[in-house]
């Protein structure tokens, strides 16, 4: 029976007429019940109506519909092609059938869509292709029904300017950057919000819960707010294929995080963007409203945040340490431009406060949340690990994050006279 994650009223029908008992309950009867129901309630506070599953209702033959296994009938597949819409933000997918189940993205053809309508293409020259680039189970469909993550092009091959996965690719193909297997971790928060009212589920519409402090990873009614969404999220990216790893409550109440990884190279992207597009699919379904806004209540509130974990073989090896802080120096040297790329809106999170370092100026420190970039203290004890860079938004591009820090640490080549001066700024011994 379909749920409606919405108000919390529960609905009854009483029914008082044992004439009624067990008689199948059909349109016609529910009707003649809520009718006679007015009029003996008039003045009544007693009449509460319940939604009542029947096994021939709409509800469940519609259920009956869309759970059919069709392996049995057919090879014919449903895959759903997924992109990035003008916003950088938006996900987009429509559906086509497969003549038969595929195993890698190269068996698929290229699709097309009118980007007109998504804000990436003039309506006299609308048409805009899809690649299909990476494949996941559909969680939704299930059988052998796929998600398709794909890039967008022109007509005459060329990326269309949203298409931020091109220009990763190039990135993580490069020599220095093939044999350094770069890993990353990603933690994307994310806000739940009433859909009637755009105001964090759990909040009383128009007021405030108490302080922060016991939502945090909490458990109960009046500390957790959407938990059966983050449950439902963390199983179907598990049946997709996606590599998350973990999820918790985050600080402030109706807001959630997941994980994802350690992934290598832009397959840290596709399994993030994905992993939004499941998340996007549920709390529609569930009749909420998903919110990547990085501060998405002012005030005394935390932001949200997709805070980077990054390692490279030499970070990882013996004396990766030193490798590590050579990266922080490069990083250092290239704040602005990864300020710039790191989310719309970053500013507002990014104040000093509430776990965040200032916008405007780059740190780093051993444990410090209050830091542009973080190295846990296992890092510093056993000579080698990786570090977290907590400057992304949630709202940030993976494509463009993940490949801007492997460009920035592997490909990036300061002048001798700034690596010395970044060194004895931030007290670098490299």
């Amino acid at each position: 029976m379909a749920q409606i994650l919405a108000p919390s009223m529960q609905w009854q029908v009483k029914v008082s007429n044992s004439s009624l008992k067990g008689r199948p309950m059909t349109a016609k009867l529910w009707n003649s019940l809520v009718l006679n129901q007015r009029v003996k309630s008039k003045n009544s506070c007693k009449f509460r109506v319940c939604a009542v599953k029947s096994e021939n209702g709409t509800v469940a033959r519609l259920e009956d519909l869309l759970n059919l296994d069709l392996t049995p009938i057919t090879d014919k597949i449903i895959a759903e092609y997924i992109w990035i819409g003008g916003s950088g933000i938006d996900v987009r997918s429509k559906s086509r059938t497969i003549s038969r189940p595929v195993e890698h993205p190269s068996e698929l053809p290229k699709w097309n869509y009118d980007g007109s309508s998504t804000g990436q293409a003039p309506g006299e020259d609308s048409e805009v292709i899809l690649y299909p680039q990476a494949i996941f189970k559909d969680p939704f469909r299930g059988g052998n029904n796929i998600l398709v993550i794909c890039d967008a092009y022109t007509p005459a091959g060329e990326p269309i300017p949203t298409n931020k996965r091109h220009r990763a690719a190039q990135i993580f193909s490069d020599p220095k950057v093939v044999s350094e297997v770069p890993w990353y971790g990603i933690e994307q928060e994310y806000t739940l919000l009433q859909s009637n009212v755009k105001w964090p589920l759990g909040w009383p519409v128009g007021g405030y819960p108490g302080p922060q402090g016991p939502y945090y990873c909490g458990a109960g009614a009046d500390k957790s707010f959407g938990r059966d969404i983050s449950d439902a999220h963390y199983k179907a990216c598990l049946y997709a294929g996606i590599n998350i790893s973990g999820t918790n409550g985050e600080v402030m109440p109706g807001q959630w995080e997941y994980q994802v990884g350690p992934s290598v190279g832009i397959d840290a992207a596709d399994h993030i963007w994905c992993s939004r597009y499941i998340l996007e699919r549920i709390t529609e379904q569930a009749g909420v409203v998903l919110s990547l806004d990085p501060k998405p209540i002012e005030g005394d509130w935390n932001g949200a945040g997709c805070h980077t974990n990054y390692s490279t073989k030499s970070m990882r090896e013996e004396g990766g340490f030193e490798v590590i802080k050579k990266a922080i120096l490069n990083l250092s040297l290239r704040h602005k431009e990864h300020i710039s790329a790191y989310g719309e809106g970053n500013e507002r999170r990014l104040t000093g406060k509430h776990e965040t370092a200032s916008i405007d100026t780059f740190s780093w420190g051993v444990a410090n949340r209050g830091c542009s970039i973080r190295v846990g203290r296992d890092t510093e004890k056993q000579g080698k690990g990786y570090l977290e860079d907590r400057r992304p938004a949630s709202n940030m591009d993976p494509y463009v994050v993940t490949s801007l820090l492997a460009e920035t640490t592997l490909l990036f080549q300061p002048s001798l006279e700034a690596e010395a001066l970044a060194a004895k700024k931030f007290a670098l011994n490299v």
